[in-house]
């Protein structure tokens, strides 16, 4: 499908820490690959790992804007109009995503994606080998808690508990139209 100029695509997917985010997303674009459909995937938390903080973004929003559109802007001169944006609060970020994309129209499909309590532990357990476990199954259940209750209007929210990776990423694609 042509898209017009200046008009994007935009996935966000969204969820705490363990609920299958990048995995998911690279699933996706797999996916999309398949099937011929072009598209980029940026995974976010790649986009703000800067430390101390820069003066006056103490949550990094300004830096992260600022690396999104720069690989944005890369992947748009090359002709891309859909992005795959990985990120835990991603979904609450669509409004500066989108400014960072630049273009005149942003179409964005928003996915929550969810795991109960005993899934992020035992995922989290998996991938968390350091002294920072703990702080990490604390943090993914308190973000959880927070993106159900501001997920904007219109999220999908999409269950990873007991499911194969491809059949989530299928509903996903879905979810988009590509």
């Amino acid at each position: 499908m042509d898209k017009e100029a200046g008009t994007y695509d935009l996935l966000l997917l969204g969820g705490g820490s363990g609920v299958g985010k990048s995995t998911v997303g690279w699933e996706v674009s797999a996916l999309l690959r398949d099937a011929g459909t072009a598209h980029c995937l940026i995974e976010g938390d790649c986009m703000d790992q800067i430390h101390p903080a820069p003066g006056g973004d103490p949550h990094r929003t300004a830096i992260t804007e600022r690396n999104i559109a720069a690989v944005w802007a890369n992947y748009a001169a090359l002709g891309q109009r859909r992005l795959i944006y990985t990120n835990t609060v991603s979904i609450l970020e669509a409004p500066m995503i989108g400014r960072a994309m630049g273009g005149d129209e942003v179409r964005v499909t928003c996915v929550l994606l969810t795991a109960e309590e005993a899934t992020v532990r035992r995922r989290l357990a998996g991938r968390e080998t350091g002294s920072q476990l703990g702080v990490h199954i604390e943090r993914s259940l308190r973000t959880g808690r927070r993106l159900a209750e501001e997920a904007p209007v219109g999220t999908v929210r999409v269950p990873t508990d007991g499911r194969a990776v491809p059949d989530i990423a299928a509903q996903v694609v879905r979810l988009t139209a590509w």
